[in-house]
C-alpha cells in the first residue's frame, strides 16, 4: 500500500504544498510543532533517509534550503532545523521548522492543524518563495 505522503503527493489525500517538481515536493505537516512547518520529500517512496540516490538527495537538501529561506523571510526565526526521523511514515521526509530555541524542535510541541491555517500558512511560503525568484513548480 501506498505511504499516507505518496498518497498526498498523488492527490489522493488533500496536501497544502509550497514545493513540486518531478523528485520533490514539499507541503505542510497536518501536525506542526511551530507555524510554517513543512516536510520536504522526494516523490519515489524510499523508507530510509540513507537509501535515497545520491542525486535526489542533493536535490532534496537544495528544496529544503530554498524552503527554509522562504521560512525565514516569513517567520522571522532565530534558525529553521532540519530533522529526519523516519518512525512515523515509511518515506524518506525532512521536518523543516522555523525556531528560536532549541527546544522548539519538539515532537511533543506538534498540534492538530486547520487545513484553512495549513493552507494560509503554505500561501505566505510560496509567497516568499517566488519573492525569492524560486521556481517552485506551484504555478
Amino acid at each position: 500500500m501506498a505511504s499516507i505522503f505518496t498518497q498526498i503527493i498523488n492527490g489522493d489525500l488533500p496536501g497544502h504544498f509550497v514545493w513540486r517538481d518531478d523528485s520533490v515536493v514539499a507541503f505542510m505537516t497536518i501536525a506542526p510543532i511551530k507555524p510554517g512547518h513543512c516536510l520536504v520529500v522526494p516523490v519515489a517512496e524510499i523508507d530510509h533517509w540513507d537509501d535515497v540516490p545520491a542525486e535526489t538527495s542533493a536535490h532534496l537538501m537544495d528544496v529544503a534550503s530554498k524552503v527554509a529561506k522562504a521560512q525565514k523571510q516569513v517567520y522571522r526565526p532565530r534558525r529553521v532545523g532540519v530533522m529526519v526521523a523516519g518512525i512515523e511514515v515509511p518515506h524518506t521526509h525532512y521536518h523543516l521548522v522555523p525556531i528560536n530555541e532549541i527546544a522548539d524542535l519538539d515532537f511533543a510541541l506538534q498540534q492538530q492543524a486547520e487545513p484553512e491555517a495549513l493552507a494560509e500558512e503554505a500561501a505566505k511560503i510560496r509567497q516568499a518563495l517566488a519573492d525569492l525568484g524560486f521556481e517552485n513548480g506551484m504555478e
